[in-house]
């Protein structure tokens, strides 16, 4: 019980984290050269513009009342103490940071690149702790619940560009719009990475005539199943077995040695694998990213 009170505990001062890692970029990057986030941030930014009332920060609190209250229904307790916890963190740091922070501005092409990853970083750490940080996140949240074949970053994307696109329609600005694009893709690529990078695992195809001795090697050494597959030479036309297995990063190195130790002659394709699911790896959620 304690355990999970510390777990959860770390899970919101990350999502605190994440959230004012992204107001940081919206103030230094974003907001001084006029580049939308999109979301509802990105709206409230418009808002502000055209009728100099209010602030970002206080408006998107405002506009996200109703989206918490779907949030809840559809998400559950810890999804909407999470959000909230982002979203006030992200929200009150914008208003706060502003006057603090310096405007970098002169070249817009590097504030869309840093800008995007800065703010990909923070919403990507947000995203893997189970919450958002309001507005557009929780229907992109929502959306992904059905969506399963999409990632989280793709999903955002597609709504931060329907954003983009009507800020650009209202300013009549198309240079604005294609800046925002930059930044709303590198922001997709950077959150992809933060919030699936660290599920990194690899694959292993290896092709040998001791294959009995190299399976073995891998259960018992390395702690690892591994399957055989049967194939045969194209060329020589002779039965061969492959054997496919899964395994951390951080074995590679120990199964190359092994396998080299066992059959020099071992032929060994290796490839990238992400959320590898099973024994030994994670296991499905239905509320997974």
């Amino acid at each position: 019980m304690k355990k999970n009170f510390l777990r959860n505990c770390l899970d919101m001062l990350l999502v605190a984290a994440g959230a004012v890692l992204y107001a940081v970029s919206f103030n230094l990057f974003m907001e001084p050269n006029q580049i939308n986030a999109g979301g509802l941030t990105g709206l409230m930014m418009v808002v502000v513009k055209l009728t100099d009332f209010g602030t970002v920060g206080s408006l998107t609190i405002l506009c996200n009342v109703p989206l918490f209250l779907l949030g809840w229904k559809r998400l559950g307790r810890k999804f909407f103490i999470g959000s909230l916890i982002g979203m006030l963190s992200c929200n009150t740091a914008i208003d706060l940071l502003a006057p603090i922070l310096p405007e970098v501005t002169g070249e817009p092409l590097l504030a869309c690149l840093y800008g995007g990853a800065l703010a990909g970083v923070g919403l990507g750490t947000v995203f893997s702790r189970g919450a958002s940080t309001g507005g557009t996140d929780i229907i992109a949240r929502l959306a992904k619940s059905r969506l399963q074949n999409f990632s989280m970053g793709k999903v955002m994307l597609g709504l931060d560009l329907l954003v983009v696109t009507l800020t650009g329609i209202v300013f009549q600005d198309l240079n604005k719009v294609l800046y925002c694009i930059v930044t709303l893709y590198v922001s997709s690529i950077t959150l992809d990475a933060v919030v699936y990078g660290f599920d990194y695992s690899k694959v292993a195809l290896i092709i040998s005539d001791r294959y009995k001795e190299i399976a073995e090697m891998i259960g018992k050494q390395m702690d690892r199943g591994a399957t055989l597959l049967r194939g045969e030479g194209s060329y020589t036309h002779q039965d061969k077995m492959v054997i496919l297995v899964a395994f951390k990063k951080k074995q590679l190195a120990e199964l190359k040695r092994a396998v080299s130790e066992i059959d020099p002659k071992a032929f060994i394709i290796v490839q990238d694998a992400h959320q590898v699911q099973g024994e030994g790896f994670s296991r499905y959620s239905k509320d997974a990213l």
